[in-house]
């Protein structure tokens, strides 16, 4: 494997810079959709259309990059996410932002499965936690700085300019990876049985509860990226700034969260760190539904970050080891990644149905009760996980 930290720092610069892009945009897309005359259903469908392609797409180019490397996938990624951002200037209806979002989605498809399992091929044993918070933060502060400025571009230039600047950055991203992310030495593994390691990895117990988790605190997201903005801006009068300060709250804390916790994981139990953050988001979504004044969506979405930020740093340190064992890197990273897409396709969809036909507060009322279920479940797999590996332990022995 080439220098570490040279990888590391062009796979930190280039998400980084990528997801500011991303960060300006997703905030000011709701209520972009909804001056463009789309109901509820439609603006779920606008951010349905970028889960669908990249959930469906994500296990192949996790695979194929165990197989071929890393670098080709992040690069073309990357490029695709440039040309389609210039392409929202004349997405002018509800038909072509969904288009717009689908080819967005095989971007992302090539580019974040791909450069976590990067991340976990450098990662030193028993570091799990810390390299893969610390690598996360590039994520969460491109999340955090890009509502702010999506929201000052918006109220200051109008919403071409932000398009504008969204697909500079994405092509700065790509030029970052192009000249200085090296070639990955993953072709270079044994493969030959990558399709009976795919099998096992399925039927993984630990990663069946890691995808579930990932699953249900992504529907979470996509229920307060979907919909929070809307919230806002309808009941509370916020403006797009306002709000993209508001979105940026709880990316922001989760953030900056991801190093403490992520060192703290590598020396406590992950399992119980997963649960205490699940819990801990559950409360913050159902507060939501309560809400009646800014202050209180203000608490929620902060509360919303310290339970994100406490649990997923153990999430991907359990992926990072599970990789390593099965020497599938990205495969292991792709199962979690289709998790997480099928966490925002099922978010948006659901607080779409109850914005047409019930309301936007039941939408977070349903989706903190997912949520609980869903870490609730992780914690019973997890204790059947351990007894069932006392057993063959027992059993290998010959008590």
């Amino acid at each position: 494997m080439k220098n570490p930290s040279k990888i590391f720092s062009a796979l930190f610069l280039s998400i980084f810079c990528a997801v500011i892009g991303i960060g300006i945009v997703v905030p000011l897309l709701p209520v972009y959709a909804q001056n463009l005359g789309a109901n509820g259903l439609y603006i779920s469908l606008i951010f349905s259309s970028f889960s669908i392609s990249r959930t469906f797409l994500i296990p192949f180019f996790g695979k194929a990059s165990d197989k071929n490397g890393r670098k080709f996938f992040i690069v073309m990624g990357l490029f695709i996410y440039a040309v389609v951002s210039f392409a929202f200037i004349v997405a002018n209806n509800v038909a072509s932002l969904i288009t717009v979002r689908f080819i967005q989605g095989i971007a992302s498809a090539m580019i974040m499965p791909v450069a976590q399992a990067y991340i976990g091929d450098i990662t030193p044993k028993g570091k799990e936690g810390f390299f893969m918070g610390l690598f996360n933060l590039s994520t969460f502060l491109g999340l955090s700085i890009g509502p702010i400025l999506g929201g000052v571009i918006k109220d200051s230039f109008g919403y071409s300019f932000a398009f504008i600047c969204m697909g500079v950055l994405c092509l700065l991203a790509f030029f970052v990876s192009l000249f200085f992310l090296p070639n990955s030495d993953c072709k270079k593994k044994d493969t030959h049985n990558i399709k009976s390691k795919k099998n096992v990895i399925i039927k993984d117990r630990m990663i069946a509860g890691l995808f579930i988790f990932r699953f249900v605190y992504t529907t979470s997201i996509g229920v307060i990226w979907c919909f929070l903005p809307i919230f806002a801006h309808n009941k509370f009068h916020m403006s797009s700034s306002d709000i993209g300060v508001l979105v940026m709250l709880g990316v922001l804390i989760s953030g900056l969260l991801n190093i403490p916790m992520g060192y703290l994981a590598d020396r406590t139990n992950k399992v119980f760190m997963i649960i205490t953050g699940g819990v801990i988001v559950s409360c913050a979504v159902y507060s939501l539904e309560t809400a009646t004044q800014i202050s209180h969506l203000v608490c929620a979405n902060i509360a919303f970050g310290i339970g994100g930020g406490i649990s997923m740093p153990s999430v991907m340190a359990l992926a990072v080891i599970k990789g390593n064992e099965f020497g599938a890197m990205g495969s292991v990273m792709g199962v979690l990644t289709m998790s997480h897409s099928l966490g925002m396709l099922v978010g948006s969809i659901l607080a779409g149905c109850t914005m047409d036909y019930l309301t936007i507060e039941t939408g977070f009322l349903f989706c903190a009760w997912i949520m609980l279920a869903g870490t609730l479940i992780f914690f019973a797999i997890m204790l059947y996980d351990r007894k069932y590996k006392k057993e063959v332990v027992t059993k290998q022995a010959g008590l």
